[in-house]
């Protein structure tokens, strides 16, 4: 059927990296699925390292691919280390060359793909800039967060705290100290718990501080915040944000919902395309089909953490101490000053386990051999964790994974925390208690009944389906008023 006057076409455009790309090419996928029509926008770069990496990107009637340039030299790297000079060049050099690609598709008939002019953006709360460039054209936006609540919730909070005189910390003082300008976590949220750039400001004026600061109250001035959580694991931070932003959704974990719509359609193609920017190692799915049940502890730092060489020694130690099988996913620039070379991958002996370079790994935390996951912390990770029932070791680095570590371990019960303490006998000793005796049994019925939780709100008429629902019709609303107003 050819789209009418009144169809919805969704723009979205996530932050290019890994963690952002994953769930907002899975909400993309999601809301085609639904039967709304969808353009993903990719920068160059990452669009073709999505192709290169993946067997085929998915192939969904309603669904499209586009790209534009982010600004920066096409022979200059992009990696961990230039995370802010993309976000920069897009939101500047970027900006004018997104405004012609919106009006035109907003103004154009249908195109010759068949698709309708788009009636709504969905963009990457890193972009606050794109949200003033949706009103110049009068095209509503959305703002989708990618991290967890209860960071979005920390951030939000910043004035609170500079007003408190509870930031910036200072110099010598106790991180164990409870933070109070939090609302809702004042029983156990300590200045250690708070994102790494809090401790390192100097003063209220701090770049980092301000920036996050803005950017956070920025997702107010569009018309819905989109939030990639379940209110069974943050309603007191989403209550609190819904406070300041009313119209928020919290419609996840998204790859879980997308993993019921496929099954429930019969997506036969499902497996035969990623997310990922990195080939994966899929051979590794045998290795741990010849291991028993819960006797491997996988280890992943996701796409942007890298170690010192003293990090990567002490932890390479401590899980070579604790006896226990290995899977561990070792980027080639995950080590800083050390090649990713046959002698690290070989320098974990073959009996005890595997280093490997990437992963599918909601399909290796999936698997029955997997009893403990050693994780940074960051939020798809944590859910992916969560959702398969896997309890979790963290060391957190930055940004939301020192918040998200401590619901792990004192609000949840899934897990432990080893941040800020990264020594071989404390690896092996948290090793040992997640794998071993009473206390792993402890873990893994605490980490399988938040599952139920989680899966439950994912279900016909839980927390979660109903917001997913919410925002299609919304989205159908918004694309009704743009017809209205044009």
């Amino acid at each position: 059927m050819a789209p009418n006057k009144h169809t919805p076409h969704v723009l979205i455009f996530p932050y290019p990296s890994q963690g952002p790309l994953n769930c907002m090419m899975r909400l993309a996928e999601l809301l085609a699925i639904s039967g709304l029509h969808v353009t993903l926008l990719n920068t160059n770069d990452t669009h073709l390292r999505l192709c290169l990496s993946s067997a085929s990107l998915p192939a969904i009637p309603l669904l499209r691919f586009k790209s534009i340039p982010d600004g920066l030299p096409e022979d200059r790297p992009r990696d961990a280390s230039l995370l802010r000079d993309v976000a920069e060049s897009l939101n500047k050099n970027s900006r004018l060359l997104l405004y012609d690609l919106l009006l035109a598709m907003k103004n154009d008939e249908y195109s010759s793909d068949g698709f309708p002019p788009i009636t709504c953006l969905i963009s990457d709360g890193f972009f606050p800039s794109f949200v003033d460039l949706a009103e110049d054209i009068r095209l509503p936006c959305l703002s989708f967060r990618t991290p967890s609540a209860c960071s979005m919730w920390a951030y939000l909070c910043i004035p609170k705290l500079l007003e408190n005189g509870e930031l910036p910390f200072g110099e010598g003082v106790d991180l164990d100290e409870v933070v109070q300008g939090v609302p809702g976590m004042e029983g156990f949220l300590r200045r250690r718990d708070l994102p790494e750039f809090f401790r390192g400001a100097k003063s209220a004026d701090d770049p980092q501080l301000k920036f996050m600061s803005t950017v956070s109250a920025y997702s107010s001035k569009a018309k819905g915040l989109i939030l990639n959580t379940a209110e069974v694991l943050e309603s007191t931070s989403v209550h609190h944000i819904r406070a300041q932003i009313p119209v928020t959704y919290a419609l996840g974990p998204l790859h879980a919902i997308l993993d019921s719509y496929r099954s429930a359609r019969s997506c036969t193609d499902a497996s035969s395309h990623t997310s990922s920017l990195w080939q994966e190692d899929t051979e590794c799915l045998k290795w741990l089909d010849l291991q028993t049940d819960n006797s491997v502890v996988y280890v992943s730092f996701g796409s942007f953490t890298t170690l010192t060489q003293e990090e990567f020694h002490e932890l390479f130690f401590g899980l070579i101490n604790s006896g226990h099988k290995i899977l561990w996913v070792l980027r080639p620039d995950m080590v800083q000053g050390l090649a990713w070379t046959d002698e690290i991958k070989r320098a974990l002996p073959e009996e005890q386990g595997r280093i490997i370079s990437w992963t599918p790994q909601q399909k290796v935390l999936a698997h029955r051999a997997v009893g403990c996951f050693v994780t940074h912390s960051g939020w798809n990770s944590t859910l992916e964790s969560i959702v398969e029932g896997v309890p979790m070791l963290c060391w957190p680095f930055f940004l939301d994974q020192q918040i998200n570590s401590r619901f792990v371990s004192e609000i949840w019960r899934v897990g432990l925390d080893m941040k800020d303490i990264r020594n071989r006998d404390l690896v092996e000793k948290m090793v040992r208690e997640m794998m071993e005796g009473e206390s792993a049994a402890r873990f893994r019925k605490s980490a399988r009944d938040l599952a139920d939780a989680v899966k439950e709100s994912i279900s016909d008429g839980g927390s979660s389906f109903r917001e997913f629902h919410r925002l299609i019709e919304d989205i159908k609303s918004m694309s009704i008023g743009q017809q209205c107003d044009s």
